[in-house]
């Protein structure tokens, strides 16, 4: 395939496995407010959204929800745990950074559009050795709208100076597959991410378990259009 294609990755549950350092901080402020603990299993269906939402939901699994005062309050708290602890136990899927490297060097254009939190996105990025990789990260708070909102994604492949015709974007959940089919290009969905509702059920052009086979995929995907 020639150089020219644009590639826009989704963050959490796609090129990392951030969910033991959210849960660590999430709980540390759910414990000390007297809530439970969120396992594992269940954190699939509170990321993907923000932040804010995380704890809506969060303190919807685990007791009453609180006025929006106390939430932003707690919000902060958290930002604060994570902030400090962002890359203790997080790393990137299996595959993930030899993929990129053969990618960066096929020339392709990598971006990261994410709904994280533009400063935490830059510093998990740097904290594990892929900013190298992405000639853009547009995340929550720099971006003008966040997914599934498709001027995420179609405004990330314009600072990339791609086309929209020829880019393929690769996620784990609902808004990376809403925000792709609303900017009109083809996405794929990586089986293992943060997802409530199955990968197969998302409605994606293709899914995988494994993260080497973007390059395959992309390739398919994108045959026939002059890339």
């Amino acid at each position: 395939m020639k150089a020219g294609a644009t590639l826009i990755f989704d963050l959490d549950g796609t090129l990392v496995d951030t969910a033991p350092d959210l849960l660590a901080s999430l709980n540390v402020v759910l414990t000390r407010i007297g809530h439970r603990e969120v396992v594992p299993a269940e954190l699939r269906h509170l990321v993907g959204h923000g932040v804010r939402k995380l704890f809506e939901r969060a303190f919807t699994g685990t007791g009453a929800d609180v006025p929006d005062a106390t939430l932003n309050a707690y919000c902060d708290e958290f930002l604060v745990h994570y902030r400090a602890n962002i890359a203790r136990f997080s790393r990137p899927f299996a595959g993930v950074t030899e993929t990129l490297t053969a990618l960066k060097r096929d020339a392709y254009a990598l971006g990261v559009c994410t709904n994280k939190p533009q400063d935490l996105s830059e510093l998990l990025l740097a904290e594990l050795d892929l900013t190298r990789y992405f000639g853009g990260v547009l995340g929550a708070g720099k971006a003008r709208f966040t997914k599934p909102d498709p001027r995420h994604i179609l405004d990330l492949i314009e600072t990339l100076g791609g086309d929209p015709a020829r880019s393929v974007m690769i996620g784990d959940s609902p808004p990376d597959v809403a925000a792709a089919r609303a900017a009109n290009i083809p996405v794929i969905v990586l089986t293992y991410g943060y997802t409530p509702v199955p990968a197969a059920e998302l409605g994606a052009d293709a899914i995988t378990d494994d993260f080497t086979q973007i390059p395959a995929l992309v390739a398919r995907l994108l045959t026939g259009n002059e890339v």
